[in-house]
């Protein structure tokens, strides 16, 4: 039974699932430590006036590396021999700051390092992770995947980015522990036989669009949500909004990973909506209550959720679907970019908008974010389902029958009847009509 139960969860390929675990995971949560580093040395160095600069050196490479690494992987005959050069190159590129140090050019050094060295090698990992799972299992994988990041970010931040030696050690014993694991693992050599995407041909193409234009939206708003918070510490004080963060990134991690079950068997497509449609209500919560505790809690909770289900579906599993086969590194680069971008914002530009006067009415801005998310739901309402049909008449088929023949069991177990009585009188009529049509659709699909 544990092991079936393992295969339902996990699919046919469980040991490829662990490749992406170590190459994927260790990947992400190496970038949140380095990221979290170099934010905190710039504050630590007073040079905040170099904030901005700093921030858009470290975000341009990263761009740069997202397109040059998708480039190169095309060099290289299979993505298993990419991915073990690149996480060995990341244990030697970690340790550069004790050379350079951690004044302003070591800093900039380093925001170089950390956006090469993510940006590179992120589209092949998932990519990997697109060719290595089928699109039934992809949305939970994803977002079991996405928890184990979260926790991950979490345990290794415990240790704190205080000193450079610290800083410099987990970073690269970190990325030699995932080496060790890859290596161990033994991933077979995976060529690259798929048809290749064209930039041209993502960009024009309707389903990517109707999925791509929501997801930066919401990107967008989010990133000017936290300057809107930021300035008005009156109704929010930091310990507040720092301990409610926490909640969050942890509701995140769980909802990520439950709601990835209800992807895989009811589709993306109205999970998306209704991710949308939830954080609107809670944008329009937040402003309607202004700085009510209540409200507050309810916009917490509401969001966790929302950016699981959006980490899940617009970062793990849609790009996959609508690759159809083809090499997803492309699509995934373009997919990541508004989110990269997103984020640049909000820490380059973040000061400017804090003092604009833009941000002065809280409830105004709060309700113009909520009507700029129910306007992101309009182009998912045309979007296709990427899970196909067949998959979601088979799963609600399966669900079907397993709940029919669990309530004839628990008849039989209480001895309300015999087995072989099963269509005799005393029954219940509509426990063996039921119980029949199940029989019939599981002998005609199975």
């Amino acid at each position: 039974m544990p092991k079936e139960a393992i295969g339902r969860l996990l699919g046919d390929n469980k040991k490829a699932f662990a490749i992406n675990v170590v190459v994927i995971a260790n990947a992400f949560i190496w970038y949140s430590y380095a990221f979290n580093y170099l934010l905190n040395a710039i504050n630590a160095s007073n040079i905040e006036s170099q904030l901005m600069l700093l921030i858009t050196v470290h975000f341009t490479t990263l761009f740069v590396a997202l397109l040059l690494g998708q480039f190169l992987s095309n060099k290289i005959k299979d993505r298993v021999s990419f991915l073990l050069w690149w996480t060995l190159a990341g244990v030697f590129l970690s340790l550069v700051p004790l050379v350079t140090g951690i004044g302003y050019n070591g800093l900039l050094v380093f925001s170089v390092i950390t956006g090469f060295n993510f940006g590179f090698g992120i589209p092949v990992c998932l990519g990997y992770f697109s060719s290595t799972t089928e699109a039934n299992h992809r949305g939970k994988l994803g977002g079991i995947l996405f928890l184990i990041i979260g926790v991950g970010s979490f345990v290794l931040s415990l240790i704190g980015t205080e000193t450079l030696i610290t800083m410099t050690l987990v970073l690269s014993i970190w990325r030699a522990t995932g080496l060790i694991f890859l290596i161990l693992l033994k991933p077979e050599k995976q060529e690259f036989s798929q048809k290749q995407m064209s930039y041209k041909s993502i960009l024009v193409d309707r389903s990517f669009l109707l999925y791509f234009i929501p997801w930066t939206i919401f990107l967008f708003v989010n990133s000017l949500a936290f300057p809107a918070i930021q300035k008005h510490t009156d109704l929010f004080p930091s310990g507040l909004v720092v301990f409610s963060s926490h909640v969050e990134f942890v509701l995140a991690g769980i909802s990520g990973a439950v709601l990835g079950f209800f992807a895989d068997s009811k589709g993306r497509k109205r999970l998306a909506v209704a991710g949308f449609a939830l954080l609107g209500i809670g944008y329009a919560i937040l402003g309607f209550t202004q700085g009510d505790i209540v409200g507050w809690w309810i916009y917490t909770f509401i969001d966790g959720i929302a950016w699981g289900c959006f980490a899940m579906i617009f970062v793990f599993t849609i790009w996959g679907d609508l690759a159809e086969g083809r090499r997803s590194e492309k699509i995934y680069a373009i997919g990541l970019m508004p989110y990269l971008l997103s984020t640049f914002i909000r820490y380059s530009l973040g000061g400017l908008l804090i003092s604009s006067t833009l941000f002065n009415d809280f409830a105004s801005i709060f309700s113009f974010f909520s009507f700029f998310l129910f306007v992101a739901v309009l182009p998912l309402v045309f979007a296709p389902e990427t899970l196909s049909e067949q998959t979601i008449k088979n799963n609600d088929l399966k669900n079907y029958v397993e709940k029919a023949q669990k309530k004839v069991a628990t008849v039989q177990e209480k001895k309300i009847r015999p087995v072989e009585k099963v269509d005799s009188k005393a029954e219940s009529p509509k426990e063996s009509d039921e119980y029949k049509k199940a029989q019939e659709l599981a002998e005609k699909y199975y």
